[in-house]
């Protein structure tokens, strides 16, 4: 079994209903949980940007269904970049993985029912990080993420030439991975609730 920082156990999951899933047999009762440690398998990786993603959809999804369980594939999802610039397509990636949304690529429903596509846009008009928005009743939040507020450690500046140079030391190499998750953890354990890593604002 492969080994991970223990600490991405403690970040809080994300539950959701997802009526195709029901439908299906996939669970029982349609709720899924869906954990950090499920996205950084997906993405392949754990940094500031995946996990700002993931805090996110949390802190969005429970703005907007502050008294039942989200609904996945009734979520909207804005962008104000486009999908191929910056880290964009990767904070993409994340979300979609979590709410269902999709822009032209998702499933295209069954029935007429459960769609994915067009649940994702980009270039629009908006300054937030994300704007979330419920399909049956029409409540957006706008997420804004900076997590330039959490700085990292200063031995990575030194660290990061050599690792990517391929001239570190085990040692190092292991230090350096040691203190690029530490940031991470900061994000998402210590500053979670934190609206100078991670704010809300109903639209």
């Amino acid at each position: 079994m492969s080994s991970y920082p223990k600490w991405f156990d403690d970040v809080e999951s994300i539950t959701l209903y997802d009526g195709l899933s029901e439908i299906l047999g996939t669970f029982q009762d349609g709720t899924i949980k869906i954990t950090y440690l499920e996205i950084v398998k997906m993405a392949g990786h754990s940094c500031p940007t995946v996990a700002g993603a993931y805090l996110m959809t949390l802190r969005a999804l429970k703005a907007l269904y502050p008294d039942t369980l989200p609904v996945r594939g009734e979520i909207k999802v804005s962008f104000k970049e486009a999908s191929s610039e910056g880290v964009a397509g990767v904070i993409a990636q994340v979300i979609s993985n979590i709410t269902g949304a999709t822009d032209t690529t998702g499933f295209k429903g069954l029935g007429g029912k459960h769609s994915r596509i067009g649940l994702m846009n980009f270039n629009s008009d908006i300054d937030a990080s994300a704007r979330f928005e419920r399909i049956d009743t029409g409540k957006k939040v706008d997420v804004y993420y900076n997590h330039s507020s959490i700085p990292g450690d200063p031995r990575m500046q030194e660290l990061m030439p050599k690792v990517i140079g391929g001239v570190a030391s085990s040692e190092e190499r292991e230090l350096f991975g040691e203190l690029w998750q530490e940031r991470v953890r900061k994000i998402l354990i210590e500053s979670a609730n934190s609206n100078r890593v991670c704010s809300v604002k109903n639209i």
